[in-house]
């Protein structure tokens, strides 16, 4: 792994050199692990003139196993209590002959930025925009194979929930148990807070659980993720509690089943992302549900549960092989409920086979 961040960090060197800068301070924790292996609390990545450093402020003792600094970086401890990894790299850049450094300036805090020119005022600090962010939405099979694991084991989390007695529990009471089997199965924990939603709950996206408890005839609305090695994937499904789903519950899922199936295969490369968010809605919206459609189709997924590329109306740029995007439709109904689809895959050309799908939980509208 050595060589791939150092690949990694030298096309970040490559683009704040053409920028104007012999150096960079990456201080997004996500930044740094893409580039550094680890991201210790509070740490920052320091790419010099003469050789990188892995800043921070202590030994990071509660860091997971699995999470470790690049072999092949210099790790400087900031000396004393309470002092700022960032001034400190920001010192050492000026020790390495540096008078222009590339900050992450959608990251650092004015405080911290005046922090720094306090301390170097003779450096210029320059902006590395959202570099590392671009760098980041192109997977290599690595970071592929860490989501591929991490949507299995949440596909065995929601398979256990789906085998057990459902009706009467609380959704906050399945949420944490699907948090707990995440972790029973080797995730590092979930990738974001565990939505369960029934009822009129349903279908709700980011709907936080309540102590509203499950009923014959419900919806039952899941979205849950794994992060496994720093990676994380999303996964969300619908079903019927108890009884056969009532006609009007068997055409809205339909309904959304077929946006999804849309949204999915369009994920090929090339295609613009306004293009596969187009296809989902249009689904959708011609069935007469405009105002009950969420704000986006799907987003990349990583080392953050949200990243680039974003599938939006709006949304600029096209898809390129590799990228990970999930494809979420759903529609939601004051006081009804609603439903929603989602899925973790993985743009791949159609000589490989088409978009690979990482989430495999059945997409049927069982009765539980």
């Amino acid at each position: 792994m050595s060589e791939v961040y150092a690949v990694r960090r030298t096309r970040l060197r490559e683009c704040c050199n053409a920028g104007g800068s012999a150096a960079a301070l990456v201080s997004r924790p996500a930044n740094v692990r893409y580039l550094a292996g680890a991201a210790p609390e509070g740490a920052v990545l320091l790419l010099g003139r003469t050789e990188d450093l892995l800043v921070y402020a202590g030994p990071p003792d509660d860091r997971p196993p699995q999470s470790h600094p690049d072999e092949s970086l210099r790790v400087h401890v900031v000396p004393g209590i309470g002092g700022d990894a960032a001034v400190t790299a920001a010192d050492l850049a000026v020790g390495q002959g540096v008078d222009s450094l590339a900050v992450e300036e959608h990251h650092l805090t004015v405080t911290r930025h005046r922090a720094i020119r306090d301390a170097a005022p003779r450096l210029r600090l320059a902006g590395i925009g959202c570099a590392v962010e671009q760098l980041r939405v192109v997977k290599d099979e690595e970071e592929i194979s860490c989501l591929r694991i991490g949507a299995e084991i949440a596909d065995q989390a929601l398979g256990e929930l789906l085998e057990s007695i459902l009706v009467g529990r609380t959704e906050r009471h399945l949420a944490l148990e699907l948090e707990r089997r995440l972790v029973d199965h080797g995730a590092d924990g979930p990738a974001f807070p565990t939505s369960v939603a029934t009822g009129p709950n349903s279908g709700r996206p980011g709907h936080g659980p309540t102590d509203r408890r499950v009923e014959e005839g419900d919806f039952l609305s899941v979205c849950l993720g794994a992060t496994y090695r720093g990676y994380r994937c999303e996964i969300g499904r619908t079903f019927v509690i108890g009884t056969a789903p009532a006609a009007w519950q068997i055409e809205l899922y339909d309904l959304v089943f077929s946006a999804q199936r849309a949204g999915r295969e369009s994920l090929v490369p090339g295609a613009a992302c306004r293009d596969v968010d187009r296809a989902a809605r249009q689904v959708l919206d011609s069935a007469g549900y405009t105002e009950a459609l969420p704000v986006l189709t799907g987003h990349g997924v990583g080392l953050e549960i949200d990243e680039d590329p974003q599938l939006t109306p709006a949304a600029m740029g096209k898809l390129d092989a590799c990228v990970p995007v999930t494809v979420e439709p759903g529609v939601h109904l004051p006081g009804r409920g609603g439903v929603r689809i989602d899925d973790t895959l993985v743009v791949r050309p159609e000589a490989d086979g088409g978009p690979e799908l990482l989430t495999i939980t059945t997409k049927e509208l069982l009765a539980l």
